[in-house]
């Protein structure tokens, strides 16, 4: 069905940390200030009706006993009941076709129906999915919470484990699988011998962790060892069987050949390599060759698909994806946003002022928490002790963060 509103409709899709921090700061900072505020209202799309701490999957998926579930998941209507229904609304479905022409959005409701919405200006921040299904909410939460159970139930019994990767996913993963099953090494000894579970993490690259420079990757390679982790560099998996091990098999044992002719068996295969972007609803015309809404990397409009239409989170061209710059992104999209929505109401370009400009921080930024005290990263450039990286990171994988994040408070102020 048509939505029938008289109202200008800002349709924000995605309902994790760009699409909650765009619809948080519209409706504190945009609304009030625009001419005719009762004439907006803010519609956030979702195919999950929780929003949950991403990054932490790598320590959540082992147990539910290891972080509490209730800072993990957070009920995403919850989070808005502090506006009014004038002014949001929340569409728990999932966006299956962007008309850009007619600027229509096709939704797939919950419910089983759909309904098109109509927008006024339209933020696509419908992030990513993993290869792996055991990183993120693919589609919802019932889904993930399943699939964390089948792989506990392998779990259980393995003897030995392939993850495949050696990006921060994979090497979290790896540490935090390492810890749990086998403990960690004593001070004098450089790796722990005879493990209880053989972990292998295995990656095409001469390194692991290829954002940072190697003497912190090195540092990796070496925690990952004490805590029983075979680390197997310039090693590309090119076939496993089954086929669908670790992705729609996901506590299948599994055969994996290498591109070199060598071949290994392991308990449990995880993929950890890799990202898709959630873009599929998205006419080709309006994406990059890697699938991600192409945006100006300065304004973050997406200029191809018409007036007030902007992409923002792993799903949108602007910067390499990382949470640090979706969060340095929000003020500046939706200063843009204002922008042009008081310029479609009427006022002069003189009264507006400028646009903001987004500006990628490329400094080495980038923390990696190997079990539950230990860590590498680095902060703007500066190499951080293992200490920092657990105190920041490690210790509850950013969960301290996201309480003010989903319900608004980190966006009270305008910046």
């Amino acid at each position: 069905m048509a939505s029938t509103t008289d109202q200008k409709t800002i349709v924000v899709l995605g309902g994790s940390y760009g699409g909650t921090s765009t619809a948080h700061y519209l409706l504190k900072h945009v609304l009030p200030q625009l001419p005719g505020v009762e004439s907006y209202r803010v519609a956030l799309v979702s195919p999950s009706s929780q929003t949950m701490c991403r990054p932490a999957c790598p320590r959540a998926l082992i147990s539910d006993d290891l972080l509490p579930q209730d800072k993990l998941f957070v009920d995403i209507q919850k989070q808005f009941t502090q506006y009014s229904p004038v002014d949001f609304r929340f569409v728990h479905g999932t966006a299956t076709r962007l008309d850009h022409i007619n600027r229509i959005v096709s939704v797939e409701l919950k419910a089983g129906e759909a309904e098109n919405i109509g927008y006024h200006a339209l933020v696509i921040a419908t992030g990513a999915s993993t290869t792996s299904p055991l990183f993120g909410l693919s589609p919802d939460e019932k889904v993930l919470k399943e699939t964390w159970n089948t792989f506990r139930h392998g779990l259980s019994t393995a003897k030995s484990i392939a993850i495949v990767g050696g990006g921060p996913t994979g090497v979290e993963t790896a540490g935090e699988l390492g810890e749990y099953l086998n403990g960690r090494a004593g001070w004098l000894s450089s790796e722990l011998t005879n493990p209880k579970v053989a972990i292998t993490l295995i990656t095409a690259d001469d390194k692991i962790l290829p954002v940072l420079r190697p003497a912190i990757a090195d540092k990796a390679e070496k925690l990952l060892a004490r805590v029983g982790v075979t680390v197997v560099k310039k090693t590309r998996v090119v076939n496993t069987i089954p086929e669908d091990a670790g992705t729609g098999n996901i506590s299948a044992k599994a055969t994996l050949t290498f591109q070199n002719g060598n071949s290994m068996e392991s308990d449990l295969f995880i993929p950890a390599t890799g990202f898709r972007p959630n873009t599929s609803f998205v006419d080709a015309s309006l994406l990059t060759s890697n699938g991600r809404v192409d945006v100006n990397v300065t304004s973050l409009r997406a200029e191809k698909a018409g007036p007030r239409v902007y992409a923002v989170g792993d799903c949108s061209s602007y910067a390499r994806p990382a949470v640090h710059n979706i969060l340095a992104a929000i003020p500046v999209l939706c200063a843009n946003i204002k922008r042009d929505l008081l310029l479609a109401a009427g006022k002069d370009e003189t009264a507006v002022g400028a646009d903001r400009e987004f500006k990628e921080d490329t400094r080495e930024t980038q923390m990696v928490p190997i079990g539950k005290s230990k860590g590498v990263g680095a902060a703007m450039g500066y190499k951080l002790p293992s200490f920092l990286v657990w105190l920041i990171k490690g210790r509850d994988y950013w969960l301290w963060t996201t309480g003010g994040l989903w319900s608004g408070k980190q966006w009270a102020k305008e910046s």
